[in-house]
């Protein structure tokens, strides 16, 4: 590749012309944007129990020579993906053909858990009311207290 910096000076005289033959080479810009075939990482393939059956019944109809290779080069599959999914499906694992997520299982909901929660929320609720009740409670003392100072108060005041 020749840098546009380099170029002698008959070349450079007359870049534009495209019909003028090149002995030295010709620029050839890079590309600009990646290649879209390549991704960041890898991804790691699965395939749905309805797919895998699709291709297990379409290779068991391929009776032609190269019939089955032409099916795995098609959807890009090895003849051992192939087996392990006859396998399977010979054993009857049909919940084996279902791609699995990974990691560790979920622990089964407890169908008494939403009552619990609902008595959890009624008893807070109920604790509100009973601490409202008793501070009115031990309002409503200290004012009959107040009231009977004022006419004991009231009360002797008057007989003086």
């Amino acid at each position: 590749m020749v840098m546009p910096e380099r170029l002698p000076t008959s070349l450079s005289s007359s870049p534009s012309d495209p019909t003028t033959p090149s002995s030295s080479g010709r620029i050839v810009a890079g590309p600009v944007v990646a290649s879209a075939e390549f991704t960041a990482g890898p991804k790691r393939r699965s395939f749905t129990a309805k797919y895998k059956l699709q291709i297990l019944s379409e290779t068991d109809r391929a009776v032609d020579t190269g019939g089955i290779s032409a099916i795995l080069r098609r959807e890009g599959l090895y003849s051992s993906a192939l087996s392990d999914w006859r396998g399977q499906r010979d054993a009857g694992t049909l919940g084996a053909l279902q791609p699995r997520q990974r990691g560790p299982e979920k622990a089964a909901a407890n169908p008494l858990q939403a009552d619990l929660a609902k008595a959890n929320r009624e008893i807070a609720a109920l604790r509100r009311r009973l601490d409202q009740a008793e501070a009115i409670i031990a309002i409503q003392k200290k004012v009959a207290a107040l009231l009977d100072e004022l006419e004991q108060t009231s009360g002797s005041s008057g007989k003086s």
